[in-house]
């Protein structure tokens, strides 16, 4: 599997005359892989050259996840002293054959230290964004990432229900939180999740990040609770609106508003369709009910590896949606100072329409 995913790299860098790419850990260095190694302190790069073997600079302590890897990667190691770091590079770019070559570069993921300490090892080679190329890689996925996160969504969705067996009114935000984190890991999420839950109640839900706070869960209050699980490194992002004890008609109203863009936005989803028929779909909804002006961000985005990924729904993007591609659609109103509401689900592009990989009902949920 993952030399085909180094071919694809490949193809896909031949179209601009690339030479190679470098990455540094995360999503696309896993995904070209099988590895996983942590960002911290000390540096960490994949070098792909075309026709070279694959090449790792990392610590000697961290080298044994090579052992079981099947790409053949040669790693370049380094002690806990810093100062062997420029030597260390320069000996891998030369392995390599950096020299007057053009690599790609992620220009989201690639951190400045990484990049200053590349360029100083091999001062000829040009590092080059190469997002119109790295982007397109992983937007298709195959049947077994979409049965991951299929699963991470039952995982998310199952922790929800269970979270909602605990609360009561007069909870604050941040209690909420908790019991949803606790629910997470109970129900089989990877401990990283892909964000941390978003529980937010009566005015402070008119914030769509708003973080959780000591505000107490109060009667007449819409709560939007945003959150998500990854299983095998794959990610759901879900979100579901609450209502606590008896609410006012207006806030029913939005509620079902808001459902509809939901669906409307789903049914667009289909391959051959472009990015902005979703993001026109959910928005059109929204605006025939005058709430337009309080719908301040886009209908969705990419959903993957990461929680935020190409393709993005927005009304300006003309890409053509493709069978595989995975993403959200979450449209919301946020009345300032009075009241928030969103609905999320995932999104799998089919020939018909949009696959839910989401479940849950799109109603309110009543605490």
């Amino acid at each position: 599997m993952y030399e085909q995913r180094l071919k694809l790299l490949y193809s896909l860098l031949d179209q601009d005359h690339f030479d190679g790419a470098a990455f540094i850990p995360g999503a696309t260095f896993t995904y070209l892989t099988g590895l996983h190694y942590h960002l911290d302190e000390r540096p960490k790069v994949l070098l792909l050259g075309k026709g070279r073997r694959p090449v790792l600079i990392l610590p000697e302590f961290e080298a044994g996840k090579l052992k079981e890897n099947t790409l053949n990667i040669k790693s370049f190691t380094y002690g806990e002293n810093p100062d062997q770091w420029p030597q260390v590079f320069q000996q891998a770019c030369e392995s390599t054959g950096l020299a007057d070559k053009k690599y790609a570069i992620e220009p989201l993921q690639l951190r400045v230290r990484e990049l200053r300490l590349l360029e100083e090892a091999s001062p000829s080679t040009r590092f080059i964004s190469a997002s119109a190329q790295l982007d397109t890689m992983r937007m298709q996925k195959d049947d077994g990432e979409i049965a991951k996160m299929r699963k991470a969504a039952g995982i998310a969705q199952d922790a929800f229900l269970a979270m909602l067996a605990n609360i009561r009114v007069g909870m604050t935000e941040k209690e909420v939180a908790s019991e949803l984190v606790a629910q997470l890991l109970k129900h089989g999420s990877d401990p990283n999740f892909p964000f941390l839950p978003i529980i937010a109640s009566g005015p402070n839900a008119a914030n769509p990040h708003a973080n959780p706070g000591e505000r107490r869960l109060t009667s007449g209050d819409l709560v939007v609770v945003d959150w998500g699980a990854r299983y095998e490194g794959y990610c759901s992002d879900i979100t579901r609106t609450l209502a606590v004890g008896e609410i006012a008609p207006e806030l029913e109203m939005a509620a079902k508003i808001v459902a509809e863009a939901n669906k409307a936005g789903k049914v667009a989803a289909k391959s051959g369709a472009v990015a902005s028929a979703v993001d026109d779909a959910a928005r059109h909804v929204i605006d025939e009910a005058d709430y337009g002006q309080y719908f301040t961000h886009r209908t969705g985005h990419g959903l993957g590896m990461e929680v935020h990924e190409p393709p993005y729904m927005t009304g300006q993007n003309t890409m053509e949606l493709k069978t595989g591609m995975t993403f959200t659609v979450e449209p919301g109103i946020y009345v300032p100072g009075k009241f928030g509401i969103r609905i999320e689900d995932n999104v799998v592009v089919r020939e018909e329409g949009g696959e839910c990989l989401t479940s849950l009902p799109r109603d309110l949920f009543r605490i």
